[in-house]
């Protein structure tokens, strides 16, 4: 079989490719730390070649994309990117060396190639935890966080990237996806919309600011 049927056989329609060619421009920007229009556009055209010319594996798409969560997520996810970047310097001021750290697994729940991979670049952006590894089999996500102290921080650290799943599946997930959202008001606080909540945020929730010293 020629390359050029390959490619054919294995390229997703514009459409459904959409949600991938937006994440990568975000990608782009946050990247470069440049979210000028100039800039966007430049990123818009790598992505479209990266993803109408180069032959790919074919990434499963579910076909919708919620463009008022989009907009939400892209507001909120500049504001998280700015505090976590403030609370990681005070982290850095105030405890320096003397900062605990731990590498944590979190199960996602579903394993999705395109879902995953926006998580992980998600939370990696936002400042205060980097991806390590990915178990794409079992659908876990291991990150080295900064500033875990108690398993309280732990436990909310696991709460912010399964609010940052739920609000890319509200945005581009499947409707077998968006099944596995918890009902509102669930007690588990994972029933996010397309905002994303600052981990940094959630884990001061649980206990000792990241200016503060335990006992």
């Amino acid at each position: 079989m020629s390359t050029s049927a390959v490619r054919r056989q294995s390229r997703n329609s514009l459409r459904a490719e959409l949600p991938l060619i937006l994440w990568l421009v975000v990608v782009w920007g946050a990247l470069w730390g440049d979210w000028s229009p100039g800039n966007l556009v430049f990123g818009l055209i790598l992505a479209l070649l990266v993803t109408r010319l180069l032959v790919l594996p074919p990434v499963r798409l579910s076909g919708r994309f919620n463009v008022v969560h989009f907009a939400l997520f892209v507001v909120t996810f500049v504001w998280q990117v700015a505090k976590a970047s403030l609370v990681v310097f005070l982290v850095a001021l105030r405890k320096g060396p003397r900062v605990r750290n731990a590498v944590l697994g979190i199960r996602l729940r579903q394993n999705n190639d395109l879902l995953m991979t926006a998580v992980g670049h998600t939370m990696a952006l936002i400042p205060g935890s980097l991806v390590v590894e990915v178990d794409r089999g079992n659908g876990i996500l291991y990150f080295h966080v900064l500033n875990i102290a108690t398993p309280a921080h732990a436990e909310a650290f696991r709460r912010s990237v399964l609010d940052t799943e739920a609000a890319w599946i509200r945005i581009m997930g499947s409707r077998e996806d968006l099944a596995l959202l918890p009902v509102k008001g669930d007690p588990g606080r994972t029933e996010a919309s397309g905002a994303v909540e600052s981990p940094t945020e959630n884990m001061q929730e649980a206990g000792d600011g990241p200016g503060e010293e335990r006992s």
